[in-house]
């Protein structure tokens, strides 16, 4: 499959399991981080980072590489921009 020109790869469930542990544990990490320095995260920051984080993992699985091009970084950000908008929406149906 291809989107705007990038070769998308069906990745395994290992792989998206482990991108999806790597995604967790890098925003526990962070958020800890956020914590003891006094800049602890609101919900909605923290969502939302969350998500991004996620995505940045399991983009990398897909065959999308943010070095490899405007394409990859086009694609990237606008799927990001695609799911942050998701998420404005469900917080504020859920509102």
């Amino acid at each position: 499959m291809q989107v705007v020109g990038i070769s998308l790869r069906k990745p395994a469930f290992n792989e998206v399991t482990a991108s999806t542990i790597m995604a967790s544990g890098l925003w526990v990490a962070l958020v800890g981080l956020m914590q003891a320095g006094g800049h602890p995260l609101e919900r909605p920051e923290a969502a939302t980072l969350l998500l991004v984080m996620l995505w940045g993992c399991l983009s990398v699985r897909l065959g999308i590489d943010m070095a490899a091009g405007w394409r990859h970084r086009f694609v990237h950000l606008a799927v990001c921009g695609v799911l942050l908008g998701m998420l404005q929406v469900g917080r504020n149906l859920l509102a």
